[in-house]
C-alpha cells in the first residue's frame, strides 16, 4: 500500500498543515475526517504507529484539526515581517499546550535500530508536531517557510535550497504541473 498523505514539506508540522487540502477555498478537502484516518496519518508520518483497529474518539479527531489550524496560524504569522508574534493568543496556546504533553521517546535497540516508544501515539505525534512548530516559527528557518507557487495548490513548505529560490511544494507534482503548462502555452503560441 502506498502513501495516502503527501509529506516532504521539509518539517513534521508543515507536512500536518497539508492535511486540509486547497485550504481557503470552497473546494478545501479535509484529510483528517475521523478516527481512522487520523490513525491513518499517525502511522504514515509520525514514529510511532497506533495499535491497528484502535478507536480515536471525536474528541481527538476534533483536537488534531484544532492544532493543525493553529499551527497553520503559527507558521503563516511567522511569514510576516512581525514574525510569529503575529499569531492570534488562542493560536499560540493551542500549540503551548499541545507541546506539553508527553511525546515518544527513542531509544537505541540491541540491533543498532532506532526505536520509538509512547503510551499513545497519537497524543504522542501531535505533542512533536506542536514542539516542532515552535521550534520552526522561533528560528532563522522561518524565513525560508514559502507558499507553494501552484494556484491549486499554496501549500507551505521549508525551502532548503542553496539560493532559497524554490517554488514549488514538489517538482514531482506541482512543479511538473507548471512545466507542462508552460509548453503547451508556448505551443499554442508558436502555431
Amino acid at each position: 500500500m502506498g502513501d495516502l498523505f503527501r509529506q516532504g514539506a521539509g518539517r513534521l508540522c508543515l507536512d500536518f498543515t497539508r492535511t486540509l487540502r486547497q485550504r481557503g477555498t470552497g473546494g478545501a478537502v479535509e484529510e483528517l475526517a475521523d478516527g481512522p484516518s487520523l490513525a491513518a496519518w499517525v502511522a504514515q508520518c509520525g514514529p510511532v504507529a497506533p495499535v491497528p483497529g484502535s478507536v480515536v474518539p471525536a474528541p481527538i479527531v476534533r483536537d488534531a484539526q484544532q492544532l493543525r489550524e493553529a499551527v497553520y496560524e503559527l507558521v503563516a504569522a511567522a511569514r510576516t515581517p512581525v514574525g510569529a508574534a503575529a499569531a492570534g493568543e488562542e493560536a499560540r496556546e493551542r500549540v503551548n499546550q499541545a507541546a506539553a504533553r508527553s511525546v515518544p521517546i527513542p531509544a537505541l535497540g540491541e540491533d543498532g535500530e532506532l526505536r520509538w516508544y509512547v503510551n499513545d501515539p497519537l497524543t504522542g505525534t501531535l505533542a512533536l508536531i506542536a514542539r516542532d512548530a515552535l521550534d520552526l516559527v522561533s528560528s532563522p528557518a522561518a524565513r525560508r517557510i514559502r507558499e507553494c507557487a501552484d494556484p491549486e495548490c499554496r501549500e507551505l513548505f521549508l525551502d532548503t535550497s542553496r539560493p532559497g529560490s524554490r517554488r514549488w511544494c514538489s517538482m514531482d507534482s506541482c512543479g511538473n504541473r507548471a512545466k507542462k503548462q508552460r509548453r503547451r502555452t508556448e505551443a499554442v503560441a508558436i502555431r
